[in-house]
C-alpha cells in the first residue's frame, strides 16, 4: 500500500509526487491518458519530421518557478532554448513591439512608438526587480502569502504598496494609457493579459499583463529541448529514482471516503489502490466535487457555491509543419518565439466583446508560437514548426464571422475556423499558407479528450477573473489545498494560484499533506529505520 495516490500525471500532479517521494513517502500516481504529461505532451502527429506541442509550449512560470528549481530537472536531462526575441506585436502597418530580455532592447523598441515609452517600461521594470523575489514566493506559496506580503510592504512602504496595488488591480487597458503615450507598451500589456480569459477592460488585466511581460523580460519564454514532454519525462525519471510509480491507462473513479478520511482511489477498470496517508488530485475542481467524491461527503454550501463555479475560455488550437520561416512583414516578429496578432488595443477589445456575446469572433486574436525558432530541433533547417492558438466559448450562441460556425465543433466547423486562423497569420504575414506542409486542428472537444482537466478546451483549471482568485479559488474561503474530506488534498489548477506550468498547486499540495504529520505506516516506519527514508519537506 502506497503512503500516497496521485491522481493525475499532469506537471502539478508529478511535482506533488516528487515532493512526496523526497519526504520519504511511497507515491503512485495514476493517469487516465496512456501517457503522462496532461497539457504537457509533444508528437509527430502533423508530419514525421516536425515535433509539435499539443498543448502548452512556452514556460516562464516554469523558469521562475523556485518549485521547479529545488528540483533540479536538469540532472534528469531536462535543457532549456530561448528563441531570439521573447514576445513580438506586429501591427499590420509594418510597426512591431517586441519584448526582448535585454531591457535596453524592449525600452528601444518601444521609444520607436512614443519617446520616453521606453523609460516608462524601464521603471514598471525597476518595481518589478525590487519586489520579484517576495511576489514569486506570494504567488507560488499557499493563499494567504503573510510573510511574502508583510516584506513587500516593507520594501514599498505604505504609499508605494498602495500603488502597486491601484496599479495590479486595473484593467490594463487603463494600466496602458496611464504607464505609455505610445502603442508599444499598451500592446505588450495587454497581449499578455489576453494569455488568460482577462479582457483589456477587466479589473485584474492591468495586473496580469504586467506580470507576464515581466516574466518574459526577466526569464524569457523558454521551451524545453526536444518538445514540451521533455519536462515530464525529467519529473517521471526523478519520481522513480526515488522508488515513485506512474500508471498510465488508469482512470479513477471515485476516492473511497472511510470516517470522514479518503483512503483509496478506485478505478474504472474495477482495481482499488488504498492510501495510507493522502490522496491528492491533481483534477478539475468539478471532477473532484462533482464526480469523484460523493455529495455526502461534502458540505453543502460548498456544493451550491460550485454551482457558480466559471470555466475560463475554450482553446481552439492549430498545428503547422510549414516550409520555410513565416514571412512576417514587421521586421521584429522575425525570431519572436511568441507572437501576438491582434491589430492594436481595440481590436483584441472587438475580440474579448465578442466573446463575451458568446460569439466565434471573426478576427480572432491568435497567440502564435514559433518553435523551430525558439528550439532548432523541432524541425528541419530551414522549415518551421508552428502554431497558433485562439479563445472561443463555452457555449457559442453565434459566429460574429460569415461560416454559420456552430461551435459543435464538428469537422465542417473546424476546417472553418482552421482557415479563419490562417486568414488572421496571413493579415500580418502575407504568403504564409503557401508555406504550409500540413496542418492538425485541435478544437476545444479534441483538447478535452485528450485531457479531461481541460473542460471544453479551457487552459487553466478555471476563470483567472479577480471573482474566482486568491481566496476566492476555487470558491469563497477555499484559497488553499485541504478539501472537506481529511487526508484528500486538491493539488490542480483549480487550486491558487491557478493555470501554468509552475508546480505551485502540486507542492502547496505536497505540503499540506505532509504537515499533517499523520501515523507512519508500518512501511514507512521501516524505510525511516533502515535509512531509506529521504529527508525533505515536512521532516
Amino acid at each position: 500500500m502506497p503512503d500516497a495516490v496521485v491522481i493525475g500525471a499532469g506537471p502539478n500532479g508529478l511535482v506533488a509526487a516528487n515532493l512526496l517521494a523526497d519526504a520519504g513517502w511511497s507515491v503512485t500516481v495514476l493517469e487516465e491518458q496512456p501517457e503522462a504529461g496532461g497539457a504537457v505532451r509533444h508528437d509527430r502527429g502533423v508530419h514525421p519530421d516536425f515535433v509539435n506541442d499539443l498543448f502548452s509550449s512556452f514556460y516562464p512560470l516554469a523558469a521562475a518557478s523556485p518549485v521547479l528549481k529545488q528540483l533540479r530537472l536538469h540532472e534528469y536531462g531536462l535543457r532549456w532554448s530561448h528563441a531570439p526575441r521573447v514576445v513580438a506585436h506586429p501591427l499590420t502597418g509594418g510597426r512591431c513591439a517586441v519584448l526582448d530580455r535585454s531591457p535596453d532592447v524592449t525600452a528601444a523598441s518601444l521609444d520607436t512608438f512614443a519617446a520616453g515609452d521606453g523609460a516608462s517600461w524601464r521603471r514598471l521594470h525597476d518595481v518589478w526587480e525590487g519586489i520579484r523575489p517576495d511576489l514569486l514566493n506570494a504567488l507560488f506559496t499557499p493563499f494567504p502569502p503573510i510573510r511574502a506580503t508583510a516584506r513587500m510592504a516593507r520594501r514599498l512602504k505604505p504609499a508605494g504598496a498602495l500603488r502597486l496595488a491601484r496599479s495590479l488591480v486595473l484593467p490594463v487597458r487603463r494600466l496602458g494609457e496611464e504607464e505609455f503615450a505610445g502603442e508599444g507598451g499598451r500592446l505588450l500589456l495587454a497581449g499578455n493579459a489576453l494569455h488568460a480569459d482577462l479582457a483589456p477592460e477587466a479589473a485584474g488585466s492591468g495586473g496580469f499583463g504586467w506580470l507576464m511581460a515581466m516574466l518574459g523580460q526577466t526569464y524569457g519564454f523558454p521551451v524545453p529541448v526536444g518538445g514540451s514532454g521533455e519536462l515530464i519525462k525529467a519529473l517521471v525519471e526523478r519520481l522513480t529514482a526515488r522508488g515513485g510509480s506512474v500508471r498510465c491507462g488508469r482512470r479513477a473513479e471515485r476516492i473511497v471516503v472511510r470516517d470522514g478520511r479518503a483512503v483509496a482511489v478506485r478505478t474504472a477498470d474495477g482495481d482499488t489502490v488504498h492510501a495510507a496517508r493522502a490522496v491528492l488530485a491533481d483534477v478539475s475542481v468539478p471532477a473532484l466535487y462533482g464526480e469523484l467524491v460523493d455529495a455526502e461527503h461534502l458540505p453543502g454550501q460548498l456544493l451550491t457555491d460550485l454551482r457558480r463555479f466559471q470555466w475560463d475560455f475554450a482553446t481552439f488550437k492549430v498545428d503547422w509543419a510549414l516550409d520555410g520561416p513565416v514571412p512576417w512583414q514587421a521586421e521584429g516578429a522575425v525570431g519572436a518565439g511568441t507572437v501576438h496578432l491582434a491589430d492594436g488595443v481595440d481590436e483584441l477589445t472587438r475580440f474579448a466583446a465578442q466573446l463575451a456575446m458568446h460569439q466565434v469572433p471573426d478576427r480572432p486574436f491568435l497567440l502564435f508560437g514559433q518553435m523551430t525558432a525558439s528550439d532548432a530541433t523541432r524541425s528541419p533547417r530551414g522549415t518551421e514548426s508552428a502554431w497558433a492558438y485562439t479563445h472561443v466559448p463555452q457555449e457559442v450562441r453565434a459566429d460574429a464571422g460569415d461560416e454559420g460556425i456552430s461551435g459543435a465543433w464538428r469537422p465542417g466547423d473546424q476546417e472553418a475556423m482552421a482557415d479563419r486562423v490562417e486568414r488572421q497569420v496571413e493579415r500580418f504575414a502575407p504568403g504564409f499558407r503557401a508555406l504550409i506542409r500540413a496542418r492538425r486542428v485541435l478544437a476545444p472537444t479534441t483538447l478535452e479528450s485528450l485531457d479531461r482537466n481541460l473542460h471544453g478546451g479551457a487552459l487553466n483549471g478555471g476563470t483567472t477573473a479577480l471573482h474566482q482568485q486568491l481566496f476566492f479559488r476555487p470558491a469563497p474561503g477555499t484559497g488553499r489545498p485541504e478539501t472537506p474530506v481529511a487526508g484528500l488534498f486538491l493539488a490542480s489548477a483549480g487550486a491558487h494560484p491557478g493555470g501554468g506550468v509552475h508546480g505551485a498547486p502540486g507542492a502547496n499540495a505536497a505540503r499540506a499533506a505532509l504537515r499533517r504529520r499523520l501515523p507512519v505506516p508500518l512501511a514507512g516506519a521501516q524505510r525511516l529505520l533502515t535509512g531509506r527514508g529521504r529527508p525533505g519537506l515536512g521532516r
